[in-house]
């Protein structure tokens, strides 16, 4: 008889718990995993739901680091992180025990609030000073790193809010990964150590579903920000884009450099949001992440040409050897702009 295995790939699927190898009790439990991976500060979320009907397994204490290795039988497995237990369930009957986890790096003191200023410092001073406190590594766009902040207070925020807030005005994203604090654009094109990040390229066949979505509604022209001349007092605007309906920020910023910075971030943000996608993988693909490049070919010439970012995926395994990838995707369209 022919093994069917070896025609067909099957999802596969490794878990530690506290270092502790589990997968071959757990696995032949499994009911559905499913891994949320999420952009920036949001943090990622793992789900996996287990049969207890014989009611033989054991409850993990909360707090416990789960590790999650995700992949396909004729290709191996996949590193996908660690995860902090801080949710169980256990319904019945039948008896279901559900384990939720958010991922582990962006846990801890990162999420503690405290106060701190920083004047006249590169963005990878910064970044360099809150990683040490968070015992990290560290990793920084070059571009990106190089540019002053003439001040910026830290006034009881966690520094994974504090984080978000230096990424969003500079339209970048700060991630941890296996004890790195990454500070990049979000439409870089290359890593922080400099090579070049492929684009991945996908068949309308690799897709189940797909949804595209194209607005002009409330189509800006450009964004305007206000700051303040110190040395006169009088209040002036930047301008990013061109006149016409332009978007005009609410905050006035306190100088010239924070406002022209949060105007180019606003305007990149409006940039990309014109045009989204969401695309179901029949076939699932845990080797992709957040902030990765793709383009799918196959459905109208007008969509074939984009490249898309990733600002979203989901990755869902059933208890049958099944796994489906759900990408939610923003278009990529960028400019140049010089800070």
């Amino acid at each position: 008889m022919i093994d069917q295995s070896s025609i067909y790939p099957r999802a596969i699927w490794r878990a530690t718990l506290n270092g502790q190898d589990l997968t071959a009790r757990l696995n032949p439990r499994l009911m559905s995993l499913s891994l949320s991976e999420n952009r920036g500060d949001e943090v990622d979320q793992l789900d996996i739901e287990l049969t207890d009907h014989d009611g033989l397994l054991e409850l993990p204490p909360l707090g416990a680091e789960l590790r999650l290795f995700l992949g396909w039988s004729d290709t191996g497995l996949i590193d996908k992180g660690s995860f902090r237990i801080d949710e169980i369930t256990h319904a019945g009957t039948p008896d279901v025990i559900t384990l939720m986890g958010r991922s582990a790096d962006m846990s801890g003191p990162l999420r503690t609030r405290t106060e701190r200023s920083f004047h006249d410092r590169s963005i990878a001073q910064v970044i360099e000073e809150i990683a040490a406190a968070n015992n990290l590594k560290t990793s920084v766009d070059k571009q990106i790193g190089k540019i002053k902040i003439p001040h910026i207070d830290q006034t009881n925020e966690s520094d994974a809010a504090f984080l978000k807030r230096i990424g969003d005005r500079y339209d970048a994203v700060a991630t941890i990964k296996d004890g790195n604090l990454l500070f990049l654009p979000i439409t870089g094109s290359r890593t922080a150590s400099g090579q070049e990040i492929p684009v991945i390229q996908l068949q309308r066949k690799d897709g189940d579903q797909h949804s595209y979505h194209q607005a002009s509604r409330d189509s800006y022209t450009g964004v305007k920000a206000k700051w303040t001349d110190i040395k006169t007092g009088h209040s002036k605007n930047v301008l990013v884009g061109v006149t016409g309906n332009t978007k005009t920020l609410r905050y006035s910023f306190a100088n010239e450099a924070d406002a022209l910075a949060e105007a180019q971030a606003e305007w990149q943000r409006i940039r990309r949001g014109e045009e989204t996608m969401s695309y179901a993988l029949a076939y699932g693909r845990p080797d992709l992440g957040v902030q990765v490049k793709v383009q799918i070919r196959g459905l109208k010439s007008a969509i074939d040409g984009h490249k898309w970012l990733i600002k979203k995926i989901s990755h869902r395994l059933d208890g049958d050897g099944g796994m489906v990838t759900l990408l939610e995707l923003e278009s990529e369209k960028s400019e140049s702009l010089d800070v």
